[in-house]
C-alpha cells in the first residue's frame, strides 16, 4: 500500500492541497513504512496562465470541468496511492480525488510520521469541516 502526504519539507503536512509543491509517498508493508519518496506535485502556480472558469450560480467553486481537470492532473503522480493526507483542501479537489479512486483525508495531525501511523492504525479522523 502507498499513502501520499502533501508537504513543503518532507516532515510536516502542508495546509493546502492546491498550493503545495510536493507529495511524500510512503510505501507500507506489514504495517511499517518501508520506503519514502518525494514527488513533485502540480499546483495552482502551474495553472496560473490557464483560463479560469466562470463561477456558475448554484455550483460550488472547484466543481467545473476545468477545475476537475486540474485536480486530476495534480493527482496523476499519486495514482498508485490509496490515500492522500492533507491539512486542508477545497471541496472540489476532495471530490475529484475520491472520484479518481484516491481517498482524501483532511487531518489535524501536523507531523507526517504521526499521520501515517494513525492512517495505518485506522485511527486518523477525516476533518471534512476543514474543506472550503
Amino acid at each position: 500500500m502507498k499513502i501520499a502526504v502533501i508537504t513543503d519539507d518532507g516532515q510536516k503536512i502542508s495546509q493546502h492541497f492546491g498550493r503545495t509543491p510536493f507529495y511524500l509517498v510512503a510505501t507500507i508493508e506489514n504495517g511499517q513504512i518501508t520506503k519514502r519518496e518525494m514527488r513533485e506535485k502540480l499546483g495552482h502556480v502551474h495553472f496560473a496562465n490557464e483560463p479560469h472558469e466562470a463561477e456558475v450560480p448554484g455550483q460550488q467553486h472547484g466543481f467545473g470541468p476545468e477545475s476537475q481537470n486540474r485536480h486530476a492532473r495534480m493527482a496523476q503522480t499519486i495514482n498508485d496511492c490509496e490515500a492522500v493526507l492533507c491539512s486542508g483542501m477545497g471541496m472540489g479537489a476532495y471530490e475529484s480525488l475520491k472520484g479518481g479512486g484516491i481517498r482524501p483525508v483532511v487531518t489535524d495531525i501536523e507531523l507526517i510520521e504521526d499521520a501515517i501511523k494513525a492512517y495505518i492504525e485506522g485511527t486518523i479522523e477525516d476533518h471534512i469541516e476543514r474543506l472550503h
